[in-house]
């Protein structure tokens, strides 16, 4: 997996290229919990449009961020998810918790 990172409007842009699996969710959660605390970030966007598939581990790493963020008032979003993305997302329950944006321009404006 390979995570690239923008900024807009004060709010981390998280892009994830590949598969959040078992084999990248450890990883991509280090990279994304350094860039929270080192930039002193409240507000992530997790843009899933690369990614082709998740299993439990990523539902494991995006809920992570989510609780980390709810400590300091932030708020987490989803943009872009495919189909079976999406359905991980339903059969979770994670659309509870974490709000989903048909993309990256209406998430950044309703932040």
């Amino acid at each position: 997996m390979y995570l690239k990172f923008d900024m807009k409007n004060g709010i981390l842009i998280v892009t994830l290229i590949g598969e959040l699996d078992h084999h990248s969710a450890e990883e991509a959660r280090i990279k994304i919990d350094d860039m929270i605390d080192r930039e002193k970030i409240n507000k992530v966007i997790l843009d899933f449009s690369s990614v082709g598939f998740m299993d439990s581990s990523g539902i494991g790493m995006v809920l992570g961020r989510y609780k980390k963020l709810l400590v300091k008032k932030g708020e987490l979003a989803a943009v872009n998810l495919n189909s079976s993305v999406k359905r991980v997302f339903e059969l979770s329950g994670m659309f509870k918790v974490i709000k989903n944006y048909k993309d990256l321009q209406e998430a950044v404006s309703c932040m």
